[in-house]
């Protein structure tokens, strides 16, 4: 009973907070649906690495010592010593990625590289905010609307603020359908909204679809060679689902690896998590600063979209170019819905898909870019 009462005296402020956190996040998985998968370990990881004396973090045993609990094991395994846990989630993403709809359409290319200008935005902010270059160039990743590559890029530069930075993406991402029309809408007019885009598929053949990937990669190797292993593992994904020789390992890796890594890494980067590095004025800080960067990666893909406009006969819906963050398949549909909603006869998803997974791409390499700079 004395050990059981000096353990709840032991817990601080700090740590009543991100017990509070880890509920909310559960809640928000639970209830509302928002990227269960991640938010729900990450917010049941909390609680665990927030206990007094957890066992998860350390572990002391009679004639061995003091020894890594689980979770800081993981975390030194997955994360830290080899980023194994986001790279292998990008197989698993490429493997469900049709890049079909691009292919079809190449020019929405252009849409993936002007969404990710909000993160560069947010680098800059953050910088003239106090922080270092790298944790600044961690953050502004987090616009890159991809949970992996910011839990990689954050963990490469040795950013002091992975939890907060990890929690920003995930939730971000989760409120893509709440943010993203709020941002459109703010700088289009429901005239532009209405226009009508027809959709006509080109025949992409299997064998473009195989070469797609391996020159993908070869030319980020090139260009960003940091990035090849972001993009490599992206692209060997789709590389496997497209060579339709190996539909089984495609199965695996769009299942039981996507989910087991998601399940690990959800819980794993709940490390970073820890109320005294968690829990101050820098974390409010970077939240707001993760939102700044969707937002500004939306706004910037639309007013691409309206610039391309005053130089082309055939006008393109400036929506589709807020479908060139990373959030994918989310993001695509938040423009069909709003196209929808401003004109029922208004379907712009295989447009939006298209922008949508050219921002997959777009988003990994410039993850690479960054880490360029600032390695």
């Amino acid at each position: 009973m004395e050990f059981l009462l000096d353990g709840i005296l032991s817990i601080t402020w700090q740590q009543v907070i991100m017990y509070a956190v880890g509920c909310l996040l559960i809640f928000i998985a639970i209830r509302k649906q928002y990227e269960p998968a991640l938010l729900l370990p990450m917010g049941f990881g909390a609680i665990l690495v927030n206990l007094p004396l957890s066992g998860v973090l350390n572990q002391t045993a009679e004639g061995i010592g003091t020894t890594h609990g689980i979770i800081q094991w993981l975390f030194e395994v997955g994360i830290e010593a080899s980023e194994a846990f986001p790279l292998l989630l990008f197989i698993g993403i490429g493997a469900m990625i049709d890049f079909g709809p691009l292919l079809s359409n190449p020019k929405m290319l252009l849409f993936g590289a002007a969404a990710q200008a909000g993160i560069f935005i947010t680098i800059i902010i953050a910088v003239l905010l106090g922080f270092d270059i790298k944790d600044a160039a961690s953050i502004g990743i987090i616009g890159a609307a991809d949970g992996p590559t910011s839990i990689l890029v954050s963990q490469v530069l040795k950013s002091n603020y992975i939890g907060a930075i990890a929690v920003a993406a995930y939730s971000y991402m989760a409120l893509v359908p709440i943010i993203q029309p709020m941002a459109i809408k703010a700088v289009t007019t429901k005239k532009e909204r209405e226009i009508k885009m027809d959709y006509r598929p080109d025949n992409v053949t299997k064998t473009t679809k195989i070469i797609f990937p391996i020159a993908v990669t070869f030319i980020a190797g090139v260009i960003a060679p940091s990035s090849v292993a972001l993009v490599g593992f992206l692209m060997f994904g789709n590389l496997l689902r497209e060579c339709g020789v190996l539909n089984s390992l495609v199965k695996t890796a769009e299942n039981e690896l996507v989910n087991l890594v998601t399940l690990l890494l959800g819980i794993t980067i709940s490390f970073s998590m820890q109320a005294e590095h968690f829990v101050n004025i820098e974390t409010i800080m970077i939240m707001a600063l993760g939102l700044a960067a969707f937002i500004f990666d939306t706004i910037c893909g639309v007013l691409f979209a309206k610039l391309i406009n005053l130089f082309s006969k055939n006008k393109i819906n400036p929506m589709v170019g807020a479908a060139g963050i990373s959030a994918f398949p989310m993001s695509a549909r938040v423009v069909e819905k709003l196209g929808v909603e401003a004109n029922k006869q208004n379907h712009l998803l295989m447009h939006a898909v298209g922008a949508n997974v050219s921002g997959q791409i777009a988003s990994v390499i410039a993850g690479g870019v960054i880490l360029g700079f600032f390695i």
